[in-house]
């Protein structure tokens, strides 16, 4: 009997990228003389050497995701977003207001948004059902997945934030890039606006096809669990750590832009989520519940790291960088790396890994070619946020909160990963070319 293929895991996959890598330092890098069990033995060293190097940079993306989904998961986000959902009156409000709210959410914090997209459309979900209202629900939660289609050119970005970082890893290489010349320059911003109302026109023609309206049958979700502790704790420390960002704003003068870094947006999203609970044990509670979404980066960084070791150790890093200019030129190797990034986003699913990866390749061929790098930080972050939308890793949390199969929601975000090709291929064309 022949076994169906069985798509592989993402941690199966960083191994096998692990090998792949192993396998090209071995050939392409070896000292001419040198015998390969010795040298591929000397290449595992390398792969040992870089396995820890990213620690500090896999510790802010795992609490850049659990801080974001713990406050999506507050008394007050939740008491927002059923209000919300109590807005809805047909089947175009349903899926613009979703859409909408997660595309903000996501700009403002990826793991906020996600959480934030796929609550929203669980609750509206159940508003239509309670009140009989027809709406497509299988529409709903595709738009509630959209902030993973803009959240590397917003507030969290990983690429973005870790550039603006003093001592980031590629520092030495290209220096620190502050996100005033990333995230908000005019670039960013001008492609952000695009893509969001071409995105917006397409979810309201979508809303307007016939849909099947006999989808999910939806229980009560509930909502956040609190207790009724008087301790406050968390209200008190929360304002504190507010006003020391307040102030770290305020003393910065013209330097304000150069603050902002992934350390800065995890201490916000901590001072908030404090505020919003109040209760140290509600937030501890809730934390403890979003850490499990987080498994995924605690075990697979270390592998990114190391395969990032080999590469840069056995001179392989160059070895790629060199080609990559050999082959292209100023005007086609942006779109190159645009491309590469979305293609290599369904190996390597998050951002973190995959500029750990790719990101030095890129920014060493850049600067080989002379091409601007703050445009060529933000040409990677928009092939990695595009082909989220035909991956399932970062939709688990979605399709697990909405009870949608994935074949519903692929079928719609379909039609966002082409919009966004569209506007992010022009625009790196216009800008970059």
């Amino acid at each position: 009997m022949i076994k169906r293929f069985s798509f592989p895991s993402t941690f199966e996959i960083a191994l096998l990228l692990s090998l792949i890598v192993f396998l090209f330092a071995l050939v392409l890098t070896k000292p001419e003389g040198l015998p390969h069990l010795s040298y591929g033995y000397s290449v595992l060293g390398f792969w040992k050497s870089g396995f820890w190097d990213l620690l500090e940079f896999t510790m802010q993306m795992v609490l850049i995701l659990v801080l974001g989904h713990t406050l999506a998961l507050s008394a007050p986000i939740d008491k927002g977003l059923r209000k919300i959902s109590a807005l809805i009156k047909n089947n175009t409000h349903a899926v613009l207001l979703t859409g909408t709210m997660a595309m903000a959410g996501g700009y403002l914090n990826w793991g906020f948004g996600l959480v934030l997209g796929a609550i929203l459309a669980r609750k509206i979900g159940e508003f239509a059902q309670e009140n009989n209202i027809q709406i497509n629900y299988y529409l709903v939660g595709a738009s509630g997945y959209l902030g993973m289609l803009v959240w590397h050119g917003g507030l969290s970005g990983s690429a973005t934030l870790k550039v603006a970082e003093q001592g980031h890893f590629l520092q030495e290489s290209m220096g620190v890039i502050p996100i005033n010349q990333t995230v908000f320059s005019a670039f960013n911003l001008y492609v952000n606006l695009f893509l969001i109302i071409l995105l917006l026109i397409i979810l309201y023609l979508l809303s307007l096809k016939k849909f099947d309206k006999n989808q999910v049958s939806l229980g009560k979700s509930g909502s956040s669990t609190h207790s009724k502790s008087k301790e406050k704790i968390g209200w008190i420390l929360g304002l504190v750590m507010i006003l020391v960002i307040c102030g770290e704003l305020f003393f910065s003068g013209d330097q304000i832009w150069a603050s902002v870094d992934l350390n800065f947006v995890n201490f916000t999203l901590l001072a908030l989520g404090l505020l919003f609970y109040g209760s140290l044990s509600d937030y501890v509670q809730s934390l403890s519940f979003a850490v499990k979404g987080a498994t995924d980066i605690i075990i697979q960084f270390p592998f990114y790291a190391g395969i990032l070791g080999m590469m840069k150790y056995s001179g392989l890093l160059v070895l790629l960088a060199d080609d990559m200019v050999a082959r292209s030129g100023t005007a086609t190797f942006p779109l190159l790396s645009f491309a590469s990034a979305a293609i290599v986003n369904f190996f390597v699913p998050s951002g973190g890994g995959q500029w750990a990866i790719q990101g030095p390749v890129m920014m060493e061929a850049a600067q080989k070619m002379g091409i601007d790098l703050p445009k060529m930080v933000m040409t990677f972050a928009y092939g990695d946020q595009l082909s989220n939308m035909l991956q399932p890793f970062w939709a688990l949390p979605l399709l697990s909160i909405t009870g949608i199969p994935a074949k519903e929601i692929f079928k719609y975000t379909a039609y966002f990963f082409l919009a966004a090709t569209v506007v992010f291929g022009l625009s790196i064309l216009i800008w970059l070319a």
